[in-house]
């Protein structure tokens, strides 16, 4: 009867060289029982039957497979369950944890002892799910990146009887001043509330404000300065920010 160790490290390996790309494959034995991969199970990319045999049973050995890019591919036993092994994507690093809600995750898959039918099933299956759901873990961590943090400030700058604002980058913040008045003047390059009528102008700009603190945004009044307004975009306060920490 064959080693179940070296029968899941020469899988792995024949694996690495039947998928498209170049890839590398690292096999973490099992230590007498005292192994434990905790460290490489966090990062597994599944909410299916790999993130149940992970949460059953203890993971000894497994092992690893490495594409050029970074992606990253786990493999272990199939636990309880016969024959085979499970293959699931382990996620990327240095994301955002905000950037992955709402992402449905690229669940593993099982697959035969052939690596050879296996690496058709990783092709055709698993690799377009996680090309699929990393594309919109990045797009959504490119557009926290660009927008202002929760309890960052928009500033409005009196420019005579008109308010003024620098235009903002998300396209949320500029759709609320669109809809309370504010239109952009494109030799100023700003956005500007017309003060014709002081009352409705104070109506919109309260409006807009309550808006915007649901995104949570806060409104800050700059009153005229001995500087002329409206010449160049007001600045915006410095937002706070914080750490981004790990997580799927």
């Amino acid at each position: 009867m064959h080693d179940p160790d070296d029968s899941l490290a020469s899988f792995a390996s024949v694996l690495a060289g039947e998928l498209p790309g170049r890839w590398t494959s690292e096999y973490h034995p099992d230590h007498g029982g005292h192994a434990n991969y905790d460290d490489l199970t966090v990062d597994v990319w599944d909410m299916d039957q790999v993130a149940e045999a992970t949460a059953t049973y203890i993971v000894d050995h497994c092992a690893v497979l490495t594409r050029d890019d970074g992606t990253r591919l786990f493999v272990m036993d199939r636990k309880g369950r016969g024959e085979g092994f499970l293959i699931a994507a382990l996620a990327p690093g240095a994301l955002p944890v905000a950037a992955y809600q709402g992402v449905r995750e690229p669940d593993g898959i099982a697959v035969p002892e052939d690596p050879f039918r296996a690496a058709e099933d990783v092709v055709l299956s698993l690799l377009p799910r996680y090309d699929k759901a990393l594309a919109q873990v990045r797009h959504n961590a490119s557009r926290l990146a660009s927008s202002p943090p929760h309890g960052a400030n928009l500033v409005m700058a009196w420019s005579g009887d008109a308010l003024v604002v620098a235009p903002p980058e998300r396209p949320d913040i500029a759709a609320v001043l669109a809809d309370h008045g504010f239109v952009h003047d494109a030799d100023k390059g700003l956005l500007v509330l017309a003060g014709d009528d002081s009352s409705r102008q104070a109506a919109s700009v309260r409006a807009a404000g309550t808006r915007l603190a649901e995104l949570g945004i806060g409104v800050v009044l700059r009153h005229p300065t001995r500087t002329t307004l409206g010449t160049t975009a007001p600045r915006t306060a410095s937002p706070l920010t914080s750490a981004p920490q790990r997580g799927r």
